[in-house]
């Protein structure tokens, strides 16, 4: 991937369906993604690798087995790796999300919501 400068607002736009995180750039071995986030997703688990989410606009709540973590625009979550999590909005968020290169988005749990990270367009 060629250095070059992303816009966050460019890429929501570019992004139409939920739940279909857009790798935005990569730093070391790890890929910051983008993703529209609506209604709830798959519990699961990414047992190798720590998963930081930024709310960019919008509220989500990352349900944990133990407690529900509420975020709105600005805030940072981190799971940590094992954790079990399901990402849920009421409405819609726009998240960036920070993960070890080549984690799957369902991780320990495939099944339909399971998706390869796409590139934005250019």
């Amino acid at each position: 991937m060629d250095a070059s400068v992303a816009s966050l607002s460019t890429a929501f736009d570019l992004i139409r369906e939920p739940w279909q995180p857009h790798r935005l750039a990569s730093v070391n071995d790890h890929d910051v993604k983008v993703a529209r986030l609506a209604g709830e997703f798959v519990w699961h688990a990414h047992p190798d690798s720590d998963e930081l989410f930024l709310v960019v606009e919008g509220r989500l709540t990352l349900q944990l087995r133990d407690r529900d973590v509420e975020l709105g625009a600005n805030d940072v979550f981190v799971v940590p790796a094992g954790v079990e999590h399901r990402p849920r909005t009421d409405g819609e968020a726009l998240v960036v999300m920070v993960e070890r290169a080549g984690t799957v988005n369902t991780g320990d749990n495939p099944g339909e919501r399971t998706t390869e990270v796409r590139e934005l367009p250019r």
